[in-house]
């Protein structure tokens, strides 16, 4: 049996995608896989240095991996309105950040000017992040900015040590319900100036595992998914195992958002947007 090392993240979308192909569920085709399970910066920083056969990745960070790695058509993360979110406390408006001047990019941030927000103090999930590339197209001159593993940023932002963050992930679900408040929705602001899916990330492998093997796994990964979507909404242990407290319905949220027909093939507008994102 052939054994590779692969990589994705905690999040729900990831192990549900991976589920069946990881715990053998589907016939794997004498191919097994040492698994790591990381956050996605970690990730980003592990493609850079050539350190997992197979790993999940966020687009952000293509441009810098490409030429070790092939880019696979399943098991990514694109859709519309799936992107992150740039989030803050309550009582900012009254902190001298509120919009007077300058204009707003988009209508979802009608309380923030440009000028307010490169102010602020911002939380970014990851500096090789595809969040932090959206967080740079709108903003291209905020530069107080504070790198920090995603599910770190809602509480910066509440105890104040940072003025704003973007979130991404399940953090989605529940910033409201801590009392936070949305400024942008960097995906929208994406698909309004590009006119296409958001690009979050993908599935890489390396080009010295012989292109037959990565075919296949790239035909499994597909397999994979299909399983799980052919006994979804009932969540697999390993799905559940891993996803941090979270509630069942949160869980459902995450794969409903993030799991979708780009997963099982990134296709012609998913290798479109993927492009569009790396020239930027």
């Amino acid at each position: 049996m052939m054994k590779f090392s692969l990589a994705f993240s905690p999040c729900p979308n990831d192990t549900f995608i991976f589920d069946a192909l990881v715990n053998q569920k589907i016939d794997t085709k004498g191919i097994s896989f040492e698994v790591f399970l990381e956050d996605v910066q970690t990730l980003n920083e592990w493609a850079i240095q050539g350190k997992m056969d197979f790993s999940k990745i966020s687009y952000g960070v293509w441009n810098k991996v490409q030429q070790q790695y092939h880019l696979l058509n399943s098991g990514g993360a694109l859709g519309k309105g799936v992107g992150p979110l740039l989030i803050t406390r309550p009582g900012m408006q009254n902190a001298g950040v509120k919009n007077t001047h300058s204009q707003n990019i988009y209508s979802d941030s009608n309380q923030y000017s440009v000028d307010a927000i490169n102010e602020m103090t911002i939380a970014i999930p990851g500096e090789n992040t595809t969040a932090h590339l959206l967080f740079s197209l709108a903003y291209p001159n905020a530069t107080k900015k504070v790198f920090k593993v995603f599910h770190e940023i809602e509480n910066a932002v509440l105890n104040g040590e940072v003025d704003a963050g973007v979130i991404i992930h399940e953090n989605r679900f529940t910033y409201e319900s801590k009392g936070l408040e949305k400024i942008i929705d960097l995906g929208a602001y994406w698909e309004e100036t590009q006119q296409l899916p958001i690009p979050l990330g993908g599935i890489i492998a390396k080009k010295t595992i012989d292109p037959a093997i990565i075919q296949q796994v790239d035909s499994l990964i597909k397999q994979s998914i299909e399983y799980a979507f052919a006994n979804y909404p009932t969540l697999a242990p390993y799905v559940i195992e891993h996803a941090q407290e979270m509630s069942e319905d949160v869980m459902r949220q995450h794969i409903n958002l993030y799991v979708n027909h780009f997963s099982l093939d990134l296709g012609t507008e998913g290798l479109k947007a993927v492009e569009k994102l790396t020239r930027i």
